[in-house]
């Protein structure tokens, strides 16, 4: 049987079974290749990396040590996970496994405008279209930014990104949903905010983004735009589950990065919390040293009493 079954490839599934090899554990990963961290195309704010570092490219190392010191990937999605006894039965389209413990890493992914993915995956490596303001805010510096999502959550974008420019503009995906003291905020700091919904997005004319506006109500044209649209948690297998859940849908964890199911842990995006590699990372060996000592606990390979 295997020591631990993770569901989920990006930086925190990986750093958890980098750990859990290396402690000498039977690991497997499951995967899809959708990690979130492969639309990064240069991070500057992760440690050790002074001249950046790219999203496949840093997935691409650490799916290396894991399997140097042991783990096995699986490039496939998950697509059931039930208890078997006090394990788990972890199912793809090719294999199931069975498990002694598992780990959920399976992140988000962010709502983006309506742009095919071609298009997409060149504004994203060209840095017109961009999805974390933490990662890469200062990368913008003085650049014309827009900001889609005139809402609360548009709002906090858009005034958090104040820090690096003052050529700011909030635009609306289809209806504008902002009470006065929100619009006070944004005339406060002098963030514009567009007289109509984008109608569409031009990210291939040239340097400029050009947004068209509905109603022929004009253009905005930037150097970049972060949507604010909100993310989707891949919660699924956790709720077939019964594993419980956040008030933001998030998978609830204790300190350890236990689930309320034993044997069963989250770590990274899918957890509460601050959505940078850092933290996924750090969820990632917690949850594997939680694993192992769990593991010795049940082999009674530990001292407690």
């Amino acid at each position: 049987m295997i020591d631990c079954v993770i569901i989920g490839g990006g930086p925190a599934g990986l750093t958890a079974a980098i750990y859990l090899a290396r402690f000498r554990r039977n690991v497997v990963v499951i995967d899809d290749g959708n990690s979130r961290a492969s639309w990064i195309p240069r991070s500057h704010n992760h440690p050790g990396f002074p001249e950046g570092i790219g999203g496949d490219e840093l997935l691409v190392r650490m799916r290396a040590q894991a399997e140097r010191y042991g783990a096995v990937l699986h490039p496939e999605r998950a697509t059931a996970l039930e208890r078997k006894g006090d394990g788990f039965l972890v199912s793809t389209v090719n294999r199931t496994l069975d498990a002694r413990m598992t780990l959920l890493a399976t992140g988000v992914v962010n709502r983006s405008p309506q742009i095919d993915p071609a298009t997409h995956r060149r504004a994203l490596e060209s840095g017109k279209l961009r999805y974390c303001p933490i990662c890469d805010g200062f990368e913008v510096t003085d650049m014309r930014i827009a900001v889609i999502g005139a809402d609360e959550h548009g709002v906090a974008e858009a005034l958090f990104l104040r820090t690096y420019s003052s050529k700011i503009t909030l635009l609306a995906e289809r209806t504008v949903d902002l009470d006065e003291e929100d619009r006070q905020a944004l005339q406060e700091a002098g963030i514009a905010l567009a007289g109509a919904p984008l109608a569409s997005i031009d990210f291939e004319s040239g340097d400029d983004v050009i947004i068209a506006l509905e109603d022929g109500a004009g253009t905005v044209v930037v150097d970049t735009v972060y949507p604010a649209l909100g993310s989707d948690i891949n919660n699924a297998l956790a709720i077939d589950m019964g594993v419980a859940l956040s008030d933001c849908r998030c998978i609830a964890t204790d300190e350890d990065q236990r689930t309320n199911l034993p044997g069963c842990y989250a770590a990274g995006d899918v957890v509460a919390g601050l959505d940078q590699i850092s933290v996924a990372t750090g969820h990632g060996a917690k949850a594997a040293t939680a694993i192992h000592n769990a593991l010795r606990a049940l082999d009674g390979q530990t001292a407690d009493k």
